[in-house]
Formats: C-alpha cells, structure tokens, sequence
C-alpha cells in the first residue's frame, strides 16, 4: 500500500481540487463512505473547493462533481419549499447515488432533503441542517432544516452570493418585515453617497468604500440580497453594521471634508437652511437634473425644479449653430 509520502498533494476528479491533508485530527468522517478518518494512519484529501473530504482509498470511487463547479455555472436557488415529488417517480431510490430506499428504512431509509424535496440514503444524507432560501423569501422564516449533503455544501457555498432579487420574488415582504425597509434606505442612501466618494481625494486615501468590501454588492446596487444579508437583517447584526457604516460617510461628506461639502445643494425654492445632500431625509432630489430640495418646498412633482427651468430657458435662448457655408 502508498505510504503517505508517495500520495500526490493535489489531485483533480470530477472538478473537484483535492488536496492532501496535513491534520492527524481523528474527528473527520470521509463524505464516501461515512467511516471516521482515522489522521494518524490514513491518508486523506480535502477539496478546496466545495470541502468535500475522503479518504484516499476511496477518492476513486467518488460519483459526486464538486458542488462549486455549480454555483459558478448556475447560481440561482430553488425558490419552492421543499419541492417533492414523491419516491414512486425516484423510482424508490436515493436521489443521488440511486441506492434503493424507502420510508420504511428497509433496504435503507430514505431521508428528505428540505432544500431539493427528493429523498436520499443515510450515506448522502447526514441528516445536516441549513437556513432554506424558499422558506425565508416566502415565510421569513430561518429555522435551519434537515438537508442532504449536497445541499448543504451548495447553500453553504451560495451563503454570500448577492442572487436574490428580493422586489421582484417577493415584493409582499418589505410590507410586512420593517427591518428590511430600513436597510434598503440605508443601502440607497449609501449609493447616493458614493459619488461623491470616487471624486474625493482623501475618500479614496481613506479607502472609505471598502467599509463594505465584504458586501461589495451594496456599493453596485440597492435591490440584490444574499441569503447571509437576510440572515444577519433577522438577527439584527446588518442594520447595525450599516447604520455605523452610513454615519461615517455621512460625517465624512458633511462634516469632515471640504471638498465634499462644496458639493452640497442650496434649496433654490426657499433659500433658506442648512446645505442639503441627496441622501439627507428631510429631501427630495430632482428626478430629472438631480437638484435637491427640502422635502416641504418640492413636495410634489407639480413643483416646477428652477434648475430645469433655467436649463430649458437656456436652449431656446442659445441661437442655433450657423451652417458651413
């Protein structure tokens, strides 16, 4: 039998990047045949992809592709809950490795994946949980259910991934979770704010907008969510991140730098108070030239915008170009 020393470091099988491992921890259980990994004496690899992890005995006889190869490909989530079919139309096999199975456990039990609704066998289905993305864009409910381990490999690796476009799958919910309205103004607010950022020197010495480097989505746009966004809103913990974040740059552009101060609003309707800024609350910005306004002063769209006013006046007062003759 190989030594340890004669096994390659990497190896690649069905897209999975196996990487020989290093621990003599006895804790592991090889994801091909459910047995413990016994470190001291057994060689065993690591994907460093989707964490799948095995003995090195048994790395030939894997049949599953490495789930990360999917979320590249097609990162999308199944968004019914708990979609079954039924075991008649898996043909009373697990749904993965084609075991037979049955609700009964003879041959083998068969196990229901909450995210996929199809049944398993004990060997591809460990009995782990995850937060399903179905159940919360429709219930708001985070309750980590039983999934098979694929499942929990993909959803674990989809966590962060900005693919739910939450206005469009379930617009209902931002009637009723107020937690979520917060954090879309807060989050238009912040795309507001970064304008003035990218044009400001020390914003960009200061590397402001990496505040949100572990949510780059945030600074790109207000409408896309991971499914760890949705988690940390129920929890509380995003809402307090994003306040922090929003009264930094708020204090920066305000308060901090010249510069953008310079590039704060008069209210041109009352010429009265304060500098005002797009994302202030008290405001309502022009759709068409950007102007801003106290929210009393422009409080309808009826309110004619003095700076399109003297825009349009400019065109027809500006003569044409003469012709070349």
């Amino acid at each position: 039998e190989k030594t340890h020393k004669d096994e390659p470091n990497l190896r690649v099988l069905l897209e999975h990047r196996f990487s020989k491992e290093k621990s003599k921890s006895v804790k592991q259980t090889c994801d091909k045949c459910s047995t413990i990994i016994w470190g001291l004496i057994q060689t065993w690899y690591t994907c460093t992809g989707c964490y799948y992890r095995c003995h090195s005995k048994c790395l030939n006889l894997i049949n599953k592709p490495c789930v990360r190869s999917k979320v590249s490909h097609k990162s999308e989530y199944e968004l019914s809950i708990c979609p079954e079919i039924g075991l008649d139309r898996q043909d009373y096999r697990c749904a993965e490795c084609r075991t037979p199975v049955s609700l009964r456990g003879v041959p083998s039990e068969a196990r229901q994946c909450d995210y996929t609704g199809q049944y398993y066998c004990s060997t591809c289905h460990w009995n782990d949980t995850a937060v399903i993305p179905a159940r919360v864009i429709h219930n708001w409910e985070f309750e980590p259910r039983k999934v098979c381990r694929s499942s929990m490999r993909y959803l674990a690796l989809m966590l962060p991934r900005p693919v739910l476009k939450l206005r469009e799958i379930n617009p209902l919910l931002f009637n009723f979770v107020e937690e979520l309205v917060e954090i879309r103004k807060l989050r238009q607010d912040i795309l507001l704010m970064k304008p003035y950022f990218i044009t400001c020197k020390e914003a960009m010495e200061a590397r402001l907008l990496l505040q949100l480097h572990d949510r780059q989505h945030f600074v790109e746009n207000n409408d896309m969510y991971s499914l760890q966004d949705l988690i940390d809103i129920s929890s509380g913990r995003l809402s307090c991140s994003l306040t922090e974040i929003h009264t930094t740059f708020a204090k920066h552009i305000k308060l901090d730098c010249d510069r953008c101060q310079a590039k704060g609003f008069m209210c041109e309707l009352c010429k009265e108070g304060d500098i005002l800024f797009p994302f202030d609350s008290h405001t309502s910005v022009c759709h068409d030239c950007s102007a801003v306004f106290h929210r009393d002063c422009f409080y309808d769209n009826s309110t004619t915008c003095p700076k399109c006013a003297r825009m349009t006046e400019r065109k027809h007062d500006d003569p044409p170009y003469p012709r070349d003759t």
